[in-house]
């Protein structure tokens, strides 16, 4: 059966001589993986909507096992998230945590929106920790752990020195602080954009600037939160963390 669908090259690896492999996030159908064969010959005609963050519509053959692409045209190439080493770290980072935590075939129109957004943000220039928190904070949601942000976990408390809990799925007040000696310290700086992380849709993203020290704080958060309970290891994240202490970009 063929399917029209519109999606985002989120990894794409080579196969054979000439061929590749892809997986494709789609607005339809969720992921899928798709052959793409003689991709990787010159003037192949499935060489360009076949790299790496490229947004398109593509029609693939679908059988009972993995599908074949057929053709496709491209929206936007997003290629200069392939020629900066920095936003290509960000992208790659993305693109991968998406790969690993979806499954194949589960659909869901709202989280391609915000991959696509996110992407475009990037490309436009716009805070590249924040774009990646904020999608990190939507894949925690996706798993059912979205952290409690609003008031402390053990006692219900809604005012005080908070610190953050990731084993206890959110706040803990200066009082229950003791219930986990590993909390981390957050500012009250760090809290308001944590927060703004878990509402804030992509789409309407505007310019945020950040100080090192914000920025310093808000990654061992969402650090310690996506290696509690997301469990996954990505490669594209140990060149990201290169990237950014070489500050390259």
């Amino acid at each position: 059966m063929l399917y029209k669908v519109e999606g985002i090259i989120i990894r794409s690896m080579d196969y054979g001589e000439g061929n590749k492999i892809c997986s494709l996030y789609t607005r339809e159908a969720g992921k899928m993986s798709v052959m793409a064969k003689g991709a990787k010959k010159l003037n192949s005609r499935h060489g360009a909507i076949t790299q790496l963050f490229t947004y398109g519509q593509y029609v693939v053959y679908k059988g009972s096992r993995m599908g074949t692409l057929n053709g496709g045209e491209i929206l936007s190439s997003h290629q200069k998230l392939r020629e900066d080493l920095m936003k290509a770290a960000y992208a790659s980072y993305l693109a991968e945590l998406l790969e690993k935590l979806t499954g194949e075939n589960e659909p869901n129109g709202m989280m391609f929106e915000q991959l696509l957004a996110a992407l475009k943000a990037i490309e436009e220039d716009k805070e590249p920790s924040t774009v990646l928190h904020i999608m990190e904070m939507k894949m925690l949601a996706l798993a059912g752990y979205l952290p409690e942000l609003e008031q402390c976990v053990s006692c219900g408390s809604d005012q005080g020195e908070y610190g953050l809990s990731p084993g206890n799925g959110g706040l803990l007040c200066r009082s229950c602080k003791i219930k986990d000696p590993h909390s981390l310290p957050l500012s009250d700086a760090g809290l308001k954009l944590l927060r703004l992380f878990q509402r804030v849709d992509l789409r309407r993203l505007g310019s945020i600037e950040l100080k090192p020290t914000t920025k310093a704080e808000l990654k061992r958060a969402m650090r310690a939160l996506t290696d509690t309970h997301l469990d996954v290891r990505l490669k594209s994240r140990s060149f990201l963390d290169q990237m950014e202490k070489y500050d390259l970009s």
